[in-house]
């Protein structure tokens, strides 16, 4: 994997080809992988809701390229991409959604809970806020006992106005926590357009200050970006030096769940946000950096063979057993109350 002489190319040198393709990779398996999750929606082969991160792809693989090995994930309800991006298999994803017993949970957690502690995965957090402050314990832990793992901490945009943002944030400076806070502003808070309710332009960006934070506001839809910024504000978390608050702008290019048509956008809104697709501006990237097409390609034909397999074993898995739910209900793993 090299570059061929390019007077651009060293513009990009601290990244080199073989991040790039990693980060292009994870943009297109995450892509496929949610476009399928989708079609089994529609087959009536997947149940409730789930939340798409169609469009959101490079804040994902920008992190997930960036974390190491036993950094902690927190995600909100739309934690496919991030899920996957920390090496989670796709039919384990895939599965838990069809609750097969295949699925990361068996089945259990479903779409808005995936976790796998094995791959860093704290869980997906159906209420909004509540992962930020559990974020905090977990950096509170690393610090107390010497450890170097850093815990990066996903949420939307609307997180920015519920309280246990703000306490997550005061608290992670105040102890220097190794937190790196990482809202994914996609404009919309459900159906809400962010700026009608939000009392300043950058939700996280603009609130920085407020806890003595820098103003860290990127492109969320250039994955090379992402990972750089990723890069240093992990390694300022790991040193010792404190959280780190990044705002990434970006768009769902689908409603805000299944149900969710997305009427209430502006004409045109999401054909000008489809021209600054990620995997569009990145394949392009690749292209200007001279990234041998072959190559390029054989990770598209690779991921839609995996997504394939994926599907088809998640298929042939069977359903969750019954007895599952009242499993690990108290901590003991039964479900009998004891006082």
């Amino acid at each position: 994997m090299s570059l061929r002489s390019n007077p651009v190319a060293s513009l990009n040198d601290d990244i080199g080809p073989n991040i790039r393709l990693e980060l292009y990779r994870l943009q297109v398996e995450i892509r496929d992988c949610e476009k399928r999750a989708y079609d089994l929606f529609l087959q009536n082969m997947i149940k409730g809701t789930s939340h798409l991160s169609l469009g959101q792809e490079a804040i994902a693989a920008g992190f997930g390229v960036a974390m190491k090995k036993g950094d902690k994930s927190f995600c909100t309800y739309r934690g496919h991409a991030h899920t996957l991006a920390r090496g989670v298999p796709m039919e384990a994803m895939l599965g838990e959604l069809m609750l097969r017993d295949i699925g990361l949970m068996r089945g259990k957690g479903g779409s808005m809970h995936l976790t796998s502690v094995e791959h860093g995965v704290m869980g997906s957090y159906a209420i909004i806020g509540a992962h930020l402050p559990i974020a905090c314990g977990s950096a509170w832990r690393a610090q107390y006992l010497g450890e170097k793992d850093v815990s990066v901490c996903f949420f939307g945009d609307g997180t920015t106005n519920i309280g246990a943002f703000h306490e997550a944030l005061n608290f992670a400076v105040i102890w220097k926590l190794p937190v790196v806070f990482v809202c994914e502003n996609n404009l919309y808070m459900e159906y809400t357009l962010n700026a009608d309710v939000t009392a300043v332009p950058s939700p996280a960006g603009d609130r920085a200050s407020a806890y003595g934070l820098p103003k860290i506001v990127i492109d969320g839809n250039d994955a090379d970006v992402v990972y750089r910024t990723a890069m240093a504000a992990i390694e300022k978390a790991r040193n010792g030096e404190g959280p780190s608050l990044i705002e990434c702008l970006t768009y769902r290019h689908s409603g805000h769940s299944r149900a969710d048509p997305g009427k209430y956008r502006p004409p045109g809104e999401l054909e000008r946000w489809l021209e600054k697709d990620p995997l569009k501006i990145y394949k392009q990237r690749l292209a200007e950096f001279n990234v041998d097409a072959a190559q390029v390609a054989a990770i598209e034909v690779e991921s839609k063979r995996k997504v394939e397999v994926a599907t088809e074993l998640c298929k042939a898995s069977p359903s969750a057993p019954v007895e599952l739910l009242t499993a690990d209900v108290y901590a003991d793993g039964g479900w009998a109350w004891r006082n």
